[in-house]
């Protein structure tokens, strides 16, 4: 079998597989390079229809397996540790406490992400330029709303559009809904503050069927695989949309040490890989190559691409390459518990809460303390029996009518805050230690600075004003300080900027100093935002896609 093709990308995530998608359905022969494992659509979900008493632990993390787990059973537990890395195979330095969170399969995180999707605006794009916090973005609304909707209407998105300048509305199927305590809640703010409300979270989740995919059940198991398509991911979607063109080659267990570069040419010419089983070398070659091996792991194989002309890895001309990380904070909130709505209840397990959209630092003339802001996301439930069981008397027949009445009515809500992008905090190579396959160990340096702190207080303040004005009792503002890495939105490792000697992206995705390399997963983010990532990295794919067809027809590439 040739080594050659027309494309190479690397990581089979929610970009890499939407940048598989386009560049085969644009007729480009393209390997599809994922580090770890195969995972087929359906036939790979094993826990996807299990009771919770199939499970030996009924679902709990065996000890010994936590114990050499520390970071993934963060996030994970027996019912989906298949879609998580092993932290003993997978070992990195934490220079600093970092959750660094992984799928090392086809799908990657796709298979397990938290399927929020919320556009940026300009209040996002324009914010670095206007308050001088690093690099300008390279790019504005009106340049990537054609893709938010081009994706929309591909992924399938429920929600409710609001007319927000700063939320852009969006294509949707119909929303799912509140329940009684959110409505109630929704009802109060807007009540009591002119520019906040409360709407329903915007979710890959499918209200109706969808481009051959089921609709969501409301199950609410959403991370061990959904074997009716329910929810977007590269398995449901991309990956097969990209295999049916007979375009695509998919190539799972293959670790790309590095990318190849031709310095004579200035220009890269494939990748060199290693076969995770069997340690063999390979070397594949291709005219486009885009990485998308996660915010991390693409900075490490930037890093370890290193010849005469990029000492310090390939495209770094400016510096760049590994600073900058970013990830939202969402340690902050406020829960609370409402003593009404005691006949209510609701069906199904919803597998999404509320959004109220940011609402602080809307003007330039608002201060609060720091710059930026956040959104709110939150859920409101009733409590099962277990939460009044203690207190429960009795025996016989009355002692189980009292079991089947369900607790009381509760709300939770966290702020879901903007990091700036930081140069000191940054990913680097180890020079001391070496992974099972010869590779250097990341080491990630990272840690919030006083603005985000700032807003972590003010996210405790207003969320439990909120529910205090709700009439909820007993409410607990919280922190629980929780490291980077938590949320699971780390990015900004190889920005984007206008800058050659600022930025390592232009605003296309294109390296600047090897025109030929694309980088479109949560790398080339210049800021964060508070906005859940994802769709934005599938747009910005999509969009690089589409240029770097036209640029290789051109024969610019």
């Amino acid at each position: 079998m040739s080594n050659t093709y027309d494309a190479i990308v690397v990581g089979s995530g929610i970009s890499g597989g939407w940048a598989a998608r386009e560049l085969c359905l644009k007729g480009l022969k393209t390997l599809l390079l994922e580090r770890g494992r195969n995972v087929e659509h359906i036939k790979d979900y094993p826990t996807a229809l299990l009771n919770p008493w199939d499970f030996k632990l009924r679902g709990n993390v065996p000890l010994a397996y936590k114990q050499n787990n520390p970071v993934q059973t963060n996030v994970s537990d027996d019912t989906d540790m298949l879609f998580f890395a092993n932290d003993q195979d997978h070992p990195y330095i934490q220079k600093k406490p970092f959750m660094w969170f992984r799928g090392y399969q086809v799908g990657g995180r796709s298979l397990t992400w938290g399927r929020q999707c919320y556009r940026l605006s300009d209040l996002d794009f324009e914010a670095n330029e206007k308050d001088g916090t690093a690099v300008d973005w390279p790019i504005r609304y009106r340049d990537i709303a054609p893709w938010y909707d081009y994706v929309e209407s591909y992924i399938g998105v429920s929600g409710k559009n609001e007319g927000l300048p700063h939320l852009p509305d969006g294509n949707f199927l119909p929303p799912m809904e509140l329940n009684c305590i959110e409505k109630h809640l929704a009802q109060s703010i807007k009540n009591n503050h002119e520019h906040r409300l409360l709407t329903i979270a915007r979710v890959a989740n499918l209200t109706r069927g969808w481009d051959g995919r089921g609709p969501c059940l409301n199950r609410n198991l959403c991370s061990r695989g959904c074997p009716y398509g329910g929810y977007f991911s590269s398995n449901s979607a991309t990956i097969p949309a990209a295999m049916a063109t007979g375009n695509l080659t998919l190539r799972p267990f293959s670790i790309v040490a590095e990318v190849l570069h031709d310095e004579q040419a200035d220009r890269a010419t494939g990748v060199r890989v290693i076969d995770a089983l069997t340690h063999e070398v390979t070397e594949f070659y291709a005219n486009v190559i885009f990485i998308n091996a996660s915010t991390i792991g693409t900075a490490a194989i930037l890093l370890q691409s290193r010849t005469d002309r990029f000492p310090n890895g390939l495209g770094n001309d400016s510096g760049q390459v590994g600073h900058n990380l970013m990830d939202h904070h969402s340690s902050a909130g406020a829960f609370g518990i409402h003593d009404g709505f005691e006949d209510r209840y609701y069906k199904g397990r919803r597998p999404c809460g509320f959004l109220i959209p940011r609402y602080r630092n809307l003007s330039a003339t608002e201060k609060n303390g720091f710059i930026r802001g956040y959104a709110v996301q939150g859920r409101g439930e009733r409590q099962g029996w277990k939460s009044t069981s203690p207190n429960i008397k009795g025996f016989g027949s009355e002692f189980k009518e009292k079991l089947t009445k369900p607790g009381p009515w509760t709300v939770w809500m966290a702020g879901w805050g903007e990091c700036l992008p930081y140069y000191d905090n940054e990913v680097q190579l180890s020079t001391t230690r070496k992974d099972k396959w010869g590779l250097p160990l990341v080491e990630v340096n990272f840690s919030f600075k006083e603005n985000e702190y700032r807003m972590m207080d003010d996210i405790k303040e207003t969320c439990a004003g909120m529910l205090e004005e709700a009439g909820f009792q007993q409410v607990n503002a919280f922190n629980y300080e929780k490291p980077g890495g938590a949320t699971v939105h780390e990015m900004g490792t190889a920005r984007m900027g206008k800058d050659p000697k600022t930025s390592v992206l232009n605003g296309y995705n294109q390296m600047h100093a090897v025109k030929n390399v694309f980088i479109t997963d949560g790398s080339c983010m210049t800021s964060s935002a508070n906005q859940n990532p994802s769709l934005t990295y599938m747009a910005l794919t999509a969009r690089a896609c589409s240029f770097a067809v036209n640029q290789l027809k051109k024969g610019n590439l």
